[in-house]
């Protein structure tokens, strides 16, 4: 197992939100953990634990991996942000371990009137909600956004690569109105498409209107992200995911390398 020497270089409270870069970082950081790899190299919900009195005891966790623009006008420090489960004083050095229990989870909404706060986002809470009934979950986050094909071609590819989000599931913008890109959006980014997901969804919701027949809703891979597209609507969100959700563990294991045989 890797343990890494996390360093608080100032005091931190617990519950806070800091960032940490590599040990070295030549800015003005909460922490710095001591790794040849770029600290965003750990996914979203990776937990790091310090070992006391023999048993592992929950330290902080990833909530996001991004830059942190240096103060001297050189150049950004790469690092990740995390929310801290107990308090550091300045100067306390402790070993740590990371691990991850659980799958990530990011949904995302698609809606005009939504990211203008002029209708109330229902399908994306529930797409946690259902998830969450069928998975442990080691950490989930929401985005709403509007219709817009560059915006969530640049979020899904950050979701994927940078913040390393197991499960990416879209809700809107699957129709064929006008302002509608999801599928659009989506089908740029990806690595593999997975039709048979797709199909599953198509079936689920033929079942209950002939009217699922419009639905372009994409799925596939990027990086070692899953990433589904969900129909707008709340009754839609819960067909599909009731006939998909089932398989998502199994492919995502697939996907980030498990060397189980799929017949075990």
């Amino acid at each position: 197992m890797n343990r890494y020497s996390l360093t608080a270089l100032r005091g931190i409270a617990q519950d806070n939100i800091v960032f940490i870069g590599r040990s070295g970082e030549d800015v003005d950081l909460a922490a710095t953990i001591n790794t040849s790899l770029a600290p965003a190299y750990f996914p979203v919900g990776t937990e790091f634990s310090i070992i006391e009195d023999g048993c592992d005891q929950p330290c902080c966790t990833v909530i996001q991996n991004g830059y942190f623009p240096s103060h001297n006008g050189m150049h950004s420090v790469e690092g990740m942000w995390v929310k801290m489960f107990r308090g550091l004083d300045a100067g306390t050095s402790c070993t740590v371990t990371p691990s991850k229990r659980g799958l990530s989870l990011a949904w995302v909404t698609l809606s005009d009137k939504g990211a203008r706060n002029q209708r109330e986002d229902k399908s994306g809470p529930l797409i946690e909600t259902l998830v969450r009934e069928k998975y442990e979950l080691a950490y989930a986050r929401g985005y709403i956004i509007p219709d817009e094909e560059l915006q969530l071609r640049q979020l899904l590819v950050n979701l994927a690569l940078l913040q390393k989000f197991d499960l990416i599931l879209t809700t809107g913008g699957t129709g064929v109105a006008p302002r509608d890109v999801t599928p659009e959006a989506t089908v740029k980014v990806i690595d593999r498409r997975l039709r048979g997901v797709e199909h599953a969804m198509m079936a689920a919701s033929l079942k209950k209107t002939p009217h699922a027949v419009v639905s372009r809703a994409i799925a596939g891979t990027l990086g070692t992200s899953l990433i589904v597209n969900m129909p707008g609507s709340t009754k839609a969100v819960t067909e599909n995911l009731e006939a998909v959700l089932p398989a998502f563990e199994h492919t995502i294991a697939k996907l980030q390398g498990d060397p189980a045989d799929c017949g075990n």
